[in-house]
């Protein structure tokens, strides 16, 4: 009897080793409405990455999903690097580039270049 608690101790101690402990997405804090939502909140998280002279940001929500662009350097800001849906993207006045992906928008800081065409 004991040895069969033992074994059933061991195969739960095994059980929990094996899960995945949950992780905090990495890199900073960004404003986002998701899914259609029009109130923005500090949910998503950005990280940079190059890949050769290609500049790019992924976004990670929450919830595990993810979007990635490129930056450019043509005014736009940023393009969508992956994915079916294109990415549009608009300057405010007070410094934020607004880049809406379907029914997802994030809230990037960032400055427009001086030579940068108007939308």
């Amino acid at each position: 009897m004991r040895v069969r608690a033992l074994c059933g101790l061991a195969f739960c101690a095994a059980i929990a080793a094996c899960s995945p402990a949950e992780e905090a997405p990495k890199g900073r804090v960004i404003d986002c409405a998701l899914a259609g939502s029009m109130k923005f909140l500090p949910d998503c998280f950005v990280e940079d990455s190059r890949v050769g002279e290609r500049r790019f940001l992924t976004v990670r929500h929450k919830d595990g999903a993810f979007r990635r662009f490129e930056m450019v350097d043509d005014g736009r800001g940023v393009v969508a690097a992956d994915g079916a849906d294109p990415a549009t993207a608009d300057w405010s006045s007070e410094g934020v580039l607004e880049v809406s992906v379907g029914n997802d928008t994030y809230r990037f800081p960032a400055r427009m270049k001086a030579d940068a065409p108007q939308s």
